[in-house]
């Protein structure tokens, strides 16, 4: 397993810190999900932490090639592609074999994933309703830049400050498509549009910097305040969460709209302050895992069941169980990313040439086989 790991080039990513956040993200959705103690889930949308850092890292590969051309658009959409669906379709395909799903509806949704635009359907890897968003971000992404191009920020958080409002209308006609309006904002992309635009203006802030030189920062001043932030934030959540019953328009607001601000604030800490966290996150171990942290999100739940279900005694010894299950998962996750993933998605980028610069992965900003995979 070496040499496939030096071939990653571990420790190069421009900005390694965000990838670490991967792996503490990706693990605090495993203890949500397969909580050490019956009944203790996580208060805060930890998604959002996600859906910033691809609106910051899609904006920061693809805003200044960004253009409506076949070309560049079919090269642009094979990245998202080899990037996201190899793994998906394999584990999906799992599951649909492991579960004997056999519902037309619910296969043809979930393989295009489409399944998280329609309210009711069937989840067969839960936590897949936020591929949905992603693509949906992807999907608009360049017309996003471009719009910012052209005139500023203000144009595309404008429109998607319209599409919000436009599904929430089509909400109102009863139909599966949008389903509710609670479905629209805890589900789709409409209503987590913030957390994208959050990365989306860290993006358009950290490439202004780099034009005019260095952007490291001196002290520790972001990381502090957003660390402070998002905790001041939890403890919202903490307070809406003991007075049943549950305010869900609080909950959407502080999740989804306020959340986000202190996030970027963060990561702009992670990007520009060498703090000793920045340096935790940065390390080898933590760009490994947040590599793969990918294949670990979409395989979690499938090991989680396997385990409860089939194997694992129901509450006895469940904190051994819980960490042999989050121990496991990870290294099957690292294998599946360095012998499946990884491969795959450089085998079809190359089949398609899509690394070239005009598509935004030039050589000084993101190397393809060292840097971000987004």
């Amino acid at each position: 397993m070496l040499t496939p790991l030096r071939k990653l080039g571990l420790g190069t990513e421009r900005y390694p810190a965000l990838t670490g956040v991967r792996a503490v993200g990706a693990s605090v959705v495993f203890f949500d999900h397969f909580p050490p103690w019956p009944g203790v889930h996580v208060v805060i949308n930890v998604l959002a932490f996600f859906f910033a850092l691809s609106g910051f890292l899609i904006v920061r590969i693809y805003y200044e090639q960004a253009q409506i051309s076949v070309r560049w658009l079919t090269k642009y959409f094979v990245n998202r592609f080899a990037r996201i669906y190899p793994v998906y379709f394999l584990l999906l395909t799992a599951a649909v074999l492991l579960n004997h799903e056999t519902g037309l509806w619910t296969l043809l949704t979930n393989y295009t994933l489409t399944h998280a635009l329609f309210h009711g359907t069937t989840l067969i890897i839960q936590p897949s309703w936020s591929l949905t968003v992603e693509e949906c971000f992807y999907l608009l992404a360049p017309a996003f830049m471009l719009l910012a191009r052209r005139y500023t920020f203000l144009a595309p958080l404008a429109v998607a400050f319209l599409l919000l409002a436009a599904a929430l209308a089509i909400a109102q006609l009863g139909y599966a498509f949008l389903g509710t309006r609670a479905f629209v904002l805890t589900t789709t992309f409409f209503g987590h549009f913030a957390e994208f635009f959050a990365g989306f203006w860290l993006a358009l802030r950290v490439i202004k910097l780099e034009k005019q030189g260095s952007i490291r920062a001196p002290g520790c001043v972001r990381t502090v305040v957003g660390v402070l932030g998002v905790s001041v934030l939890i403890g919202a959540m903490m307070l809406v969460y003991q007075h049943p019953p549950l305010n869900y328009r609080r909950i959407i607001v502080i999740n989804n709209f306020l959340m986000p601000l202190p996030i970027a604030l963060l990561y702009s800490g992670f990007i520009r302050e060498d703090t000793a966290v920045a340096r935790l996150l940065s390390g080898r171990l933590a760009g490994l895992l947040g590599r793969s942290s990918y294949s670990f999100y979409l395989m979690h739940t499938l090991i989680i069941d396997l385990v409860v279900a089939r194997l694992a005694p129901a509450d006895v010894h469940r904190l051994w169980w819980i960490s042999l299950t989050f121990v496991l998962t990870w290294l099957l996750s690292v294998l599946l990313f360095v012998y499946y993933e990884e491969p795959v998605n450089l085998f079809i980028r190359g089949k398609f040439r899509s690394n070239e610069k005009s598509v935004g992965m030039t050589d000084t900003l993101f190397r393809l086989r060292a840097g971000e995979r987004s």
